[in-house]
């Protein structure tokens, strides 16, 4: 039987079960970061919405404090490849809000192209943006993780990498990069009692992403590979950080949570264009 044809729009938690709690979203001016920050903001969190794009930030900004009563977000433009940008849209979020609890490492990078034409400078690029990046969020929101005394970090990142993707050796090096990296987190911050998780996405319709590396004319092809016989909703990954922003997931942490209905990821590009 396939995937229901229904999209979930209610939460199994508490509608307050955020409240006290501010979340700092990379990559939240659009796409899967915006639905995560605009369901921290439905459970009651106060969240920064981080991305290059000033314009898209506070069109999306607007939107959230539109379409949910009482949303508190904070738009801030900010390269996660410069240090110093995050470390004040870090400053800015503790400044207006206090503190950050959770921190969502969602900016990254994309496109389609073989290794052997790959220039140096694209495949830099992706790792600057995906991996750097992600250090670089983690470092600059530190010293406030710290003092939350219970903190959560969940990095944004694929099944690209978990059996090979072809065409996409940049985004697997560096999204494999971001699993290590959190592992290691994990063993380090225990201490502090902040859990570091990862949110591994498989094909999620109605992205950038999705659009980048795939055509609707190949989704039934797509959709036969995979198990659960449908594409994921942004509304799947939404949930899915909610839960490891919450207590539930108190004792959960060095965890990969994967949502991708058991999709084969070596098959999908390569066949794409193969055929």
């Amino acid at each position: 039987m396939p995937i229901s044809a229904t999209v979930p729009t209610n939460s199994i938690f508490r509608d307050d079960i955020l409240k006290g709690k501010v979340a700092f979203v990379t990559g939240g001016g659009s796409g899967i970061c915006k639905g995560i920050a605009e369901s921290y903001l439905r459970h009651g969190a106060k969240v920064t919405i981080v991305s290059r794009s000033k314009d898209r930030l506070e069109a999306a900004a607007a939107e959230m404090k539109k379409n949910i009563p009482g949303a508190q977000v904070l738009a801030v433009a900010a390269d996660v490849r410069d240090p110093q940008q995050l470390e004040a849209a870090a400053k800015a979020t503790a400044d207006k809000f206090g503190r950050i609890d959770i921190l969502i490492c969602g900016a990254a990078g994309n496109f389609l192209a073989p290794a052997e034409s790959l220039s140096y400078r694209a495949f830099r690029t992706v790792i600057e943006i995906d991996l750097i990046g992600t250090f670089n969020t983690i470092k600059a929101c530190f010293p406030y993780l710290k003092r939350s005394g219970a903190a959560s970090v969940i990095g944004i990142s694929a099944s690209l990498h978990y059996k090979g993707t072809a065409l996409q050796i940049h985004p697997v090096a560096a999204k494999a990069g971001i699993d290590a990296m959190f592992k290691t987190l994990a063993n380090e911050w225990g201490a502090y009692n902040i859990r570091c998780n990862i949110v591994s996405p498989g094909p999620i319709q109605n992205t950038e992403g999705m659009d980048r590396l795939s055509n609707k004319a190949y989704h039934d092809q797509l959709i036969a590979r995979i198990p659960l016989r449908g594409l994921g909703e942004i509304v799947d990954i939404e949930h899915a950080c909610l839960y490891l922003a919450t207590d539930a997931a108190r004792y959960v942490t060095g965890a990969t949570l994967v949502v991708d209905g058991e999709w084969l990821s070596g098959v999908y590009v390569s066949c794409r264009v193969l055929q």
